[in-house]
């Protein structure tokens, strides 16, 4: 199991305003899986994502990345953690506006040993005629893109999503996740992909639903359908 959580809790506040989000989650995601967290608002999945990224702290439990415990991890290790792992796309896109196409990948390729070619990387994301513009000449699909390459130019072992499409059109939507299911395919990435979108699920090898912070669905997806034709985007 390349993923492993076990009884994750995680919770905010204090007194009145205490509230636990994640409510003992176990679950796990073999390497190379594509796998859907869904769920309503406040059910946990962003909060879950972040635990995993490290980006937040979980309060009790365990999370096994490539059987290293994330929990616990001092500041610089969880950096490196990061930095040697994970790969993030997130709804907003957070480029450098005043870096191009191509650099903003590159601020990602200097910080990693083994990366990625970025002009394969380019190539593959239908971004080489883009490569020299600025994120305020691009449209969301090319800056949600650049973003994916940015992400994967670390070569990462786990891609994390957080709504991914969120902000696109429903044909934008498809042709990214077109591009993820080829890069799941050609790299081998593990992918974790938090989404509202219910068409997704069908795309994945598996599926988790949270609700109240709790995992009510964790299974595997037998009848996956290509992201090609996929509808209600």
């Amino acid at each position: 199991m390349y993923l492993e959580m076990k009884d994750v809790k995680k919770s905010y506040g204090e007194g009145g305003s205490y509230i636990q989000v994640l409510k003992g989650v176990t679950a796990g995601v073999e390497q190379g899986e594509m796998c859907v967290i869904q769920g309503t608002s406040g059910s946990g999945k962003s909060t879950l994502l972040n635990c995993i990224g490290g980006l937040d702290t979980m309060d009790s439990g365990s999370i096994l990345v490539d059987g290293k415990e994330i929990r616990g991890l001092s500041g610089k290790a969880l950096s490196d953690y990061r930095r040697d792992n994970l790969g993030f796309i997130f709804q907003f896109y957070n480029l450098v506006p005043n870096l191009t196409v191509r650099e903003n990948i590159q601020v990602c390729q200097y910080l990693t040993k083994d990366p990625l070619d970025i002009d394969e990387l380019l190539d593959a994301l239908g971004l080489t005629e883009h490569q020299n513009k600025f994120p305020s000449q691009l449209s969301g699909g090319q800056q949600q893109r650049c973003a994916i390459a940015r992400a994967l130019i670390k070569n990462p072992k786990l891609l994390l999503c957080d709504e991914p499409t969120g902000a696109l059109d429903s044909q934008t939507s498809r042709d990214i996740l077109v591009l993820l299911e080829k890069l799941n395919v050609k790299y081998g990435t593990t992918m974790l992909i938090v989404t509202h979108n219910n068409a997704i699920k069908n795309m994945v090898h598996r599926v988790i639903f949270l609700k109240d912070g709790q995992i009510r669905k964790n299974y595997l997806n037998e009848t996956r359908i290509p992201a090609s034709e996929l509808e209600d985007l």
